[in-house]
């Protein structure tokens, strides 16, 4: 089975600075492809494709940086300049091309569990 789990979240005050990270594992994986952030599993963040391609939601451009580790299956988020209103739950979606049989593949989307990032004085 797939695993998606997100490490990283803190509180830390406005103009801080974080770094998320979402691990990707599993025994059926042949691939991983698009990796994204989302806040509350609501409002996409950044997102990176499997060739290095990254996208970044407005209200953090300039701000946040996105990049990936295909040895290790690790997408970062890095997070700077933090204001209060980024306080959220953040998620990571991992679409991923697994085994479903001894030659059948299918790409198929996980969520991990969210980490919790305040941004307080």
């Amino acid at each position: 089975q797939v695993r998606v789990v997100e490490s990283g979240g803190d509180l830390v005050q406005p103009g801080g600075s974080l770094t998320l990270a979402c691990s990707v594992s599993g025994n059926n994986i042949y691939s991983i492809y698009d990796i994204a952030w989302f806040r509350e599993q609501r409002d996409m963040v950044a997102t990176i494709t499997d060739t290095g391609s990254t996208e970044l939601a407005d209200f953090v451009k300039g701000r946040f940086t996105i990049s990936r580790d295909n040895a290790k299956n690790i997408v970062y988020l890095q997070m700077n300049s933090l204001k209060p209103e980024d306080t959220a739950a953040y998620y990571c979606r991992a679409d991923v091309n697994v085994w479903t049989g001894a030659s059948a593949r299918a790409v198929q989307r996980y969520w991990g569990q969210g980490t919790r990032v305040t941004v307080s004085s």
